[in-house]
């Protein structure tokens, strides 16, 4: 039961606070399964990330469902998908009528304006984390290479990044699996 309890803080934290949808949340999730309860390495998570980010719908619940079925089987995932969709569905029910009613409001606008600086920076310590982590374990010559084929694909052919991601992942669980 405490197993739950932890699973349902890891992924209900990250959603009260993860002001931004998903991707905001991803390194509060990532504080919470790396650093706190010790789950998984950083080199899973990003693998858990990147599987994520290769599949469609909400990077949270699907980063939620799977950790929490590794840590926890299908009670686990059941548990941190609630906990996932929960303080958004909490906000949604009690707040609307409260947010609706201030949305033009300079102080709203004004707070909304300070957090997206730091959503920002902690987005670029994960992608920190992630690359130094890659340059341990794979070395510098697959990264450079991945991340310049990924970035002539998108910019010069207009490939669609699912594509590139897909691939990255091909290529990463053939040649560095």
């Amino acid at each position: 039961m405490t197993l739950l309890w932890q699973l349902f803080l890891a992924f209900f934290i990250p959603g009260i606070l993860g002001y931004g949808g998903g991707p905001a949340s991803i390194p509060l999730i990532e504080n919470e399964v790396v650093s706190r309860y010790h789950w998984m390495s950083v080199s899973e998570f990003s693998n858990v990330l990147a599987l994520g980010n290769s599949l469609p719908g909400p990077i949270a619940t699907k980063m939620a469902g799977y950790i929490g079925y590794e840590v926890g089987g299908i009670p686990g995932s059941i548990v941190a998908l609630l906990a996932t969709v929960g303080p958004s569905l909490i906000l949604l029910i009690v707040l609307l009528r409260l947010l609706y009613r201030f949305k033009d409001s300079p102080k709203v606008k004004w707070l909304t304006l300070l957090i997206r600086p730091i959503i920002v920076v902690m987005l670029g310590m994960m992608a920190w984390d992630f690359f130094s982590t890659s340059q341990s374990e794979s070395g510098w010559l697959p990264m450079i290479l991945i991340g310049a084929a990924s970035f002539v694909l998108m910019q010069r052919f207009r490939l669609h990044p699912a594509f590139v991601i897909a691939g990255a992942l091909l290529i990463g669980g053939l040649f560095m699996g």
